[in-house]
């Protein structure tokens, strides 16, 4: 190649050249610039502006699922508030009227229990406290922390009505929500039973299933013998006859073998009899017992038996097996009842001895069986009264006889000595075979990260079988399950989990023995266990919540200023337990989407609801069968679930292992921005990942898009409405870019329609980032710097990043709130103007133009490749920028011929010259396996320098008043001289 650019000018043009004016800084700042913006949208009252301009619209309400008002907020609240928001802004642009209004669960254990660890830290007993004081204690901290929540949720830029939130403990509230537990009594739904219940010793309440957690913890086994007292039949016949054996039962709970009332086993299971022929002196298992065990877990119960030999006798059919003797049979005068054999479908041979050893008072499955054979026992004359083993301390009371103080957890959550006492006594007895450990998966309360145990307690309860009213077949899980399917879920397989768990769940325990909720507000005449359903009563109890709260259940005289004067006080039981605190949060449709006294703007059924993926087991759950015990029907009609966030390893985040990631660190190094961003991009409905690299991926990819918006300001000071240009008077380039508009508005609506942010950041990311800084910005910077004024080119480029300016904030409008503020109020600085009071444009449908776009896709081909190979001319420092080269393209397809026709490709590969040649050309030239049939030669552009667009070109100086400059460039600075600048 020859160099045959000649000197350029030293006088500075730059002054000459349209180029880029704007105060909206390159560095963000957001950390010190965000609290202006939200102090701007309080003085303003954006919410209520909001709220005014959408009155007319069609109601879109995202419900809120309340966090409790115990603690500073953490990365999983930052990550569900935030794709709330998004949802929220998202619908109010598509043309909405969307409003968020907050709310917190304020009632249960987690505000107690804090306000006890500050009783023992002062020496002080809560049973010392009155019952009213003690909940205003409650009442103080929930209200300090919904303070704190609050503001920490705002800093995020959440936009909500964060001045009229709702709370369980506001006394419209609690009225409200003894409104809807009395509607569950009076239709016959609620009732008090003895049930084993997941019981926390720690904290001495009964949990629900939602506040369970799942955790490693190692377990006693043991193998026991049930000695046969009666059965019958012929060997030959699989039948039993012989009374010197006994049935072997394992066990992981030790402690429940005085609550030891039957042993399951099943029909579907083959058992035998067999014999221990040897084993070592002094064994549990000793030679010439005889043991009834499934043949498919023989061998391996009598290897932990370290039984050296045994033999199988023969058959076994348990169903002949009429009872057993209990294995502690005479301790502390007790256990002398017969233990009969119960037909169960939850035996299996899977794991154990093939029979599972039963109390009903500590097992759902024990206790099923247990009550479903109450006519059976009654026959046989057993009593089928279920004792109550365990006291709520965790200690054995008299119903454990010869045991009485021994416990099975203590309050630290640590095992007591009830497992070893029991142990010792059935080692007594010649009951053991063999004893082990196992560690298995176990339930703990999620707050207090303690075992719980199951324990039979008396509770209120919801039934979910029973029907409703009389009504056949109308039951609450009916109404449930019918209730699912008419539920849109994001997932789609969030329908499915939810429904199995309503299919197989027990009946709804709503009672807890606390003292901070709603009381369980019934009456119960003594002596016929029946609830008071009178309509005067419930009255007088809603109408003294509203005023007083629910303290007033608990104020002296209470029970007869509720009875008046019908009733004596004396004849009934005042219900002191509390209200499961998913009760409460379960009835906010009822108090907060149905009150359009303080909330008009929201809808009943809600449009969605959306939290994590536990609460298919949590408020989706509780929320569901609270609205069709009342309503008949979801409170909701969508649900979406996020997963959870993990540390940058995907490990799960703990204090204990230090890898937490606190939103507050994140917004005080990077911005709210830059948190919103993140949640945007993730798949948010699997678990997602957070560490310093994701952070500092998003920081860059945060500020690839603020340069783009930076460059966009900046031209943009040299737009002039009046000299915008129609879109079909544009240059072809721009009628494609809006085109991608036009594709891009169906796409962004339709992934915000969907909750799919993740698509609508890709989206508007690599349209910013690839087609508009690397592809459209990075021609048109010569036309927009470099044309004249009267330029139909520039002009058009100018409107077009106009429209770019109008869509680009408004998409990113839900997701980076501070910044497209910024960016907004940067051309509409007026009072009042705020990005977040627009609806998304109507970008006009006749910008699509599938046909140029297919063309362009041609264009944009060989465009590659000339980059690709001027890319090695400027590594080889053969050229310093494209515009000193000048190559020549050769295209073997016909395809990139036509599409080039009438167009500069110079221009467009930013070169300053370019020759177009048909054919395959030389060998040498550069190709790109990807594009077939064009090759590149580089060249040396021939002539001299523009002094002001640096094109290199042999016309330069052809215009004696400008002869440093090209001609379209000596036009632009006569223009720009006849303009006065």
């Amino acid at each position: 190649m020859t160099d045959t650019v000649t000197g350029a000018a030293e006088t500075d043009y730059s002054a000459t050249l349209f180029l880029p004016e704007t105060s909206f800084p390159m560095r963000a700042g957001l950390p010190q610039r965000e609290p202006e913006w939200l102090k701007r949208w309080e003085e303003m009252d954006i919410f209520a502006l909001q709220r005014e301009q959408a009155k007319d619209r069609p109601l879109f309400t995202i419900h809120d699922g309340p966090p409790y008002a115990n603690g500073n907020i953490h990365i999983g609240h930052a990550l569900n508030k935030t794709l709330k928001d998004l949802v929220s802004r998202s619908m109010q642009m598509l043309g909405f009227n969307s409003a968020y209004v907050p709310g917190w669960d304020c009632h249960g254990l987690p505000i107690e229990w804090k306000i006890e660890e500050q009783y023992r830290a002062k020496g002080k007993d809560k049973n010392d406290v009155p019952v009213v004081e003690f909940r205003q204690e409650c009442r103080s901290f929930a209200e300090q922390w919904v303070d704190v929540q609050r503001e920490e949720f705002k800093r995020l830029g959440i936009l909500g009505e964060w001045d009229n939130p709702y709370l369980t403990m506001s006394f419209d509230a609690e009225a409200q929500i003894a409104r809807e537990l009395m509607t569950v009594a009076s239709s016959g739904q609620l009732y008090r039973g003895s049930k084993p219940v997941m019981w926390s010793v720690v904290e001495r309440t009964a949990l629900a299933e939602a506040e369970i957690e799942y955790a490693d913890y190692e377990s006693d086994t043991i193998w026991v013998k049930f000695p046969v007292r009666s059965g019958g039949g012929e060997v030959t016949s699989g039948a039993f006859h012989d009374l010197n054996a006994s049935v072997i039962i394992w066990t992981t709970t030790p402690w429940t073998i005085p609550a030891n009332r039957a042993i399951s086993f099943s029909s579907r299971i083959a058992y035998g009899l067999y014999e221990v022929t040897k084993a070592p002196e002094g064994n549990w298992a000793s030679t010439g017992e005889k043991y009834i065990l499934a043949d498919n877990l023989a061998a391996d119960t009598f290897a932990k038996a370290k039984v050296e030999e045994f033999a199988r006798i023969g058959d076994v059919d348990p169903a002949h097996i009429t009872s057993c003797f209990h294995p502690l049979r005479g301790l502390g005068e007790g256990y002398n009842f017969e233990v009969p054999l119960l037909d169960g479908e939850h035996v299996t041979d899977d794991a154990g001895t093939g029979f599972v050893h039963t109390a009903p008072g500590h097992g759902l499955d024990d206790f099923e069986i247990w009550m479903n054979s109450t006519r059976l026992l009654g026959e046989k004359g057993i009593d089928s009264a279920i004792p109550y083993v365990v006291g709520d301390d965790g200690f054995y009371t008299k119903d454990a006889p010869g045991l009485e103080g021994a416990r099975v957890i203590d309050d630290n959550g640590k095992k007591g000595d009830a497992n070893n006492r029991v142990i010792s006594a059935l080692a007594e007895r010649n009951a053991m075979v063999a004893r082990g450990r196992v560690k298995h998966s176990y339930p703990h309360s999620w707050r207090s990260k303690k075992p719980v145990i199951f324990r039979n307690t008396p509770q209120w309860f919801v039934y979910m079988d029973r029907d409703i009213e009389g009504a056949a077949g109308d039951t609450l899980r009916h109404r449930a399950l019918n209730a699912i399917d008419a539920t849109k879920f994001y997932p789609a397989s969030g329908q499915n989990r939810l429904r199995a768990m309503i299919a197989d769940r027990p009946d709804w325990v709503l009672s807890r023995q606390r003292a901070w909720g709603v009381p369980i507000s019934v009456f119960v005449r003594k002596g016929t266990n029946e609830v008071l359903k009178d309509e005067a009563v419930n009255h007088r109890i809603a109408d003294a919540f509203e005023a007083e709260g629910a303290d007033a259940w608990y104020k002296d005289g209470a029970a007869q200023r509720f009875l008046g004067d019908a009733y004596k006080a004396d004849d009934f039981e005042m219900i002191r337990d509390v209200l499961d605190v998913w009760f409460d949060s379960g009835t906010t449709h009822a108090w907060v989407l149905r009150n359009k006294q303080k909330w008009p703007h929201l809808k009943f059924p809600a449009s969605m609801y959306l939290e994590g993926s536990d609460q298919h087991r949590g408020w989706f759950h509780s929320s569901l069968l609270e609205s069709c015990a009342t309503n008949g029907f979801a409170p909701y009609e969508s649900v979406l679930t996020h997963g959870f966030t993990m540390d940058g390893e995907g490990r799960k985040m703990s204090k204990s292992l230090g890898n937490t990631v606190a939103p507050q660190d994140i917004i005080k190094q990077y911005g709210a921005d830059i948190l919103r961003l993140w949640v945007a991009s993730t798949d948010y409905q699997e678990d997602q990942r957070l560490g310093k690299e994701v952070i500092q991926t998003t920081v860059d990819s945060y500020r690839k898009l603020r340069n783009t918006l930076r460059w966009l300001l900046g031209n943009l000071a040299h737009y002039d409405a009046k000299d915008a240009v129609d879109a079909k008077d544009m240059p072809e380039l721009e009628q494609v870019i809006l085109h991608r508009l036009a594709q891009l508005d169906a796409q962004v609506r339709g992934a915000y329609k969907e909750y799919d942010y993740r698509k609508v950041v890709t989206l508007l990311t690599n349209f910013m980032n690839i087609e508009l800084s690397a592809f459209y910005f990075d021609i048109r910077k010569d036309a927009l710097y470099c044309d004249p004024i009267s330029s139909i080119k520039r002009r058009a480029a100018l409107t077009v990043l106009h429209h770019l300016f109008d869509c680009l904030t408004a998409w990113l409008a839900p997701i980076l709130v501070f910044t497209m503020e910024e960016v907004w109020l940067e051309r509409h600085p007026e009072e009042g103007s705020s990005v977040h009071l627009r609806l998304f444009p109507e970008v006009p449908g006749d910008w699509l133009n599938s046909d140029l776009a297919a063309k362009w896709q041609l264009i944009r081909s060989v465009r590659r490749v000339v980059t690709g190979a001027l890319e090695i001319e400027r590594r080889e420092k053969r050229i310093g920028s494209s515009l000193e080269a000048a190559p020549q393209v050769f295209l073997a397809d016909e395809r990139y011929l036509t599409a080039l026709k009438g167009q500069d490709l110079a221009e467009i590969a930013i070169t300053s010259a370019i020759v177009v040649q048909t054919g395959e050309g030389p060998s040498e030239a550069f190709r790109l396996d990807d594009v077939a049939g064009i090759a590149v030669l580089p060249a040396l552009a021939e002539g001299t320098r523009c002094a002001r667009s640096w094109k290199v070109l042999p016309d330069v100086g052809s215009d004696p008043e400008y002869p440093e400059v090209s001609p379209r460039d000596a036009q632009a600075l006569r223009e720009r001289a006849a303009a006065g600048l």
